[in-house]
């Protein structure tokens, strides 16, 4: 890849998490600020991250990220950086710091694949509050666009499931049922039918690279909270394991990028051991985190922000996003009660 020719630097934008246990609960309540998460449900949710040894994994994930990511963009010129919503390091600290490293102009790589609320706008509400927190010289940040169909996002996943198939059930992994799981939203959220179909897009991409026959895979939800009378996107993926008549069950955490709390412990501790519960096997796929191929999408991205003329990658037939989100794209929540 040649010098860069818009952007003198890259941002890494991720969601963030605590690194020590006396982090955990100041790390919760910036999460579910404003959203109503009452104090009893932090202090179950802290627990998970307790019993992990009060670390959540995806700040390491973050690093391994951005030293994969130097690597691939190695001779661009490119200053690379990090910054979370949730947690050190904070975007907005991030950013003041390309304002005084000199930046003018960056590239955003969130790690989130999808549309909506959560998984979108609100990381585009993000980068324009640290922008102002940084002043009139803040630097112009522009987010690159959703990959969710992109070959990048889909190639490593089907890699990562053929894995773990051939983990589950080497005499016959044509047996196991595959469960792709993603992070449940609140049905009233903005943008939660985009963010639906586009998880659904995904899913079956991945399962048609890998030959799984109809009926073999299905999409589930994880790791809903707030109040039960809400509606939230289901199937739940813990309630289809212990429904299921399978022997094997393979999960594919397709929702994240890399491990999070809701990967190693809802995923890896509650649906294991509902998994075991019934006699049947359970494994998980790995996330994507630094595949080659997910760190070679990055760079695809970021070219074609630079170049009219570079190619845009993309399987299926929905096409790809747009280079800007669309006006109006997932507008804010009215209102408390969103996911935490």
């Amino acid at each position: 890849m040649p010098p860069a020719e818009l952007y003198d630097a890259l941002v890494l934008v991720s969601f963030g998490g605590p690194e020590r246990t006396e982090e955990v609960m100041p790390f919760l309540r910036r999460v579910a600020a404003g959203r109503a998460v009452p104090d009893r449900r932090l202090a179950e949710v802290a627990e998970h991250y307790y019993a992990a040894g009060g670390r959540s994994p995806i700040n390491d994930q973050c690093r391994a990220l951005l030293q994969a990511l130097r690597a691939e963009l190695a001779g661009t010129g490119l200053e690379i950086y990090w910054g979370n919503r949730n947690w050190h390091p904070f975007l907005a600290d991030t950013v003041a710091q390309m304002r005084d490293d000199g930046v003018r102009r960056a590239a955003a790589f969130v790690t989130s694949a999808y549309g909506g609320y959560s998984s979108c706008r609100q990381y585009l509400e993000d980068i324009a509050r640290a922008r102002a927190a940084a002043g009139p010289r803040a630097p112009v940040i522009d987010k690159l666009r959703l990959y969710y169909n992109h070959p990048g996002w889909v190639g490593p996943w089907a890699t990562s499931l053929r894995r773990a198939l051939q983990d589950a059930a080497p005499a016959g992994p044509e047996q196991a049922e595959v469960l792709f799981s993603a992070h449940s939203v609140p049905l009233a959220m903005p943008g939660a039918d985009l963010y639906r179909a586009q998880v659904l897009e995904s899913a079956r991409l991945v399962a048609e690279r890998c030959g799984l026959r109809p009926g073999q895979w299905r999409v589930t939800w994880q790791s809903r909270s707030g109040g039960p009378g809400t509606p939230w996107l289901g199937p739940d993926v813990a309630a289809t394991v212990r429904q299921s008549q399978a022997s094997t069950v393979v999960v594919v955490p397709i929702g994240f990028v890399s491990d999070h709390m809701e990967v190693v412990h809802d995923l890896d501790v509650e649906v294991a051991a509902a998994a075991t519960q019934r006699g049947a096997r359970y494994v998980r796929a790995a996330t994507v985190s630094t595949d080659p191929g997910f760190v070679s999408m990055v760079r695809d991205l970021l070219l074609e922000r630079q170049r009219a003329s570079a190619p845009r990658l993309w399987l299926g037939p929905l096409g790809p996003w747009p280079l800007d989100c669309p006006t109006g794209h997932c507008t804010p929540p009215a209102g408390p009660g969103q996911a935490a």
